[in-house]
């Protein structure tokens, strides 16, 4: 059977997608999200049929079914169109049953692992010693930058939940990184607040290059022999904006940084640029991270 010969305009073929969370059971209901992976237009007004959702493994963890909620729509008509949002992506809330539970942590071992979603061996340390000091000495160690073993007590062995219950409200103050994260699609620059300048003269400016195209006309003498020619050229202005130079002390905030960059006028997508030839000069006291 060819492909064309299921290609209906009323249905569409789509990929089903859920998020499993933790210590979930059976019977227990999760979202799930409807995307087309065809050449629909539009799931607005559809239903999900019966479908499986497998674990990498292969295993049916639970099975999903039910009208889908669109939050865009899309119209056309004579060869023009509007459309708000994306109109081939949908939601079920409640939509998944789950027919088996989630694997499940063991409670019962004598001691939990903490995992930090961001290793980092500061903040590893720093949660060591916060549990150590609201459960005695000894309590929790940092095995690596991103885990934090912590024994059971004796007392708390038979209530293992009311020990992590305990155990969630320790405070830490996690280690801040200098970051700036670039989005070059976007022209997006988001600064952390402990970003450091070192010392270093900055200067910036724009150069522009309009090309407007035009058409010229050879009209030949009267009884001559000639022929009218048209030919097009092309008429070039470069316009050259005057340079700034700031001059960037040591130790820079990022507040003294974003006053200069603003007397400097530049856009967001000229931040992109400045950036990436601070950190390229040795300038920049952070983590330069590109999306």
């Amino acid at each position: 059977m060819s492909p064309d010969d299921i290609k209906l305009k009323n249905v569409a073929a789509v990929i089903v997608t859920a998020d499993l969370p933790p210590f979930a059971r059976a019977g227990q209901r999760l979202d799930v999200t409807v995307s087309s992976v065809g050449d629909a237009k539009s799931l607005q007004g559809g239903t999900l049929l019966l479908t499986p959702l497998r674990a990498p493994n292969g295993d049916v963890y639970a099975v999903a079914q039910g009208p889908l909620s669109i939050g865009g729509f899309g119209a056309s008509a004579a060869g023009g169109g509007v459309q708000q949002n994306h109109p081939t992506v949908g939601r079920i809330p409640g939509g998944a049953v789950l027919e088996r539970d989630a694997p499940l942590p063991d409670l019962n071992r004598g001691y939990v692992d903490l995992i930090l979603r961001q290793p980092d061996f500061t903040t590893a340390a720093r949660l060591a010693g916060a549990v150590n000091e609201a459960f005695g000495a000894g309590a929790a160690r940092a095995l690596d930058a991103g885990r934090i073993r912590v024994a059971v007590p004796d007392s708390q062995a038979d209530d293992p939940v009311g020990f992590l219950a305990r155990l969630e409200a320790v405070a830490v103050e996690p280690d801040a990184v200098a970051r700036v994260v670039v989005d070059e699609r976007t022209g997006t620059v988001v600064m952390g607040q402990d970003v450091r300048i070192r010392p270093v003269a900055l200067s910036h400016g724009n150069l522009t290059v309009q090309i407007t195209p035009y058409l010229e006309v050879s009209q030949p003498e009267a009884l001559s022999a000639g022929q009218t020619v048209a030919r097009t050229g092309a008429e070039v202005t470069v316009t050259e904006e005057e340079a700034r130079v700031m001059l960037l002390e040591p130790g820079e905030t990022l507040a003294g940084l974003v006053q200069a960059l603003n007397a400097l006028g530049v856009s967001p997508r000229d931040l992109v640029a400045i950036f990436q030839a601070l950190k390229a000069a040795g300038a920049l006291e952070a983590e330069l991270e590109i999306l």
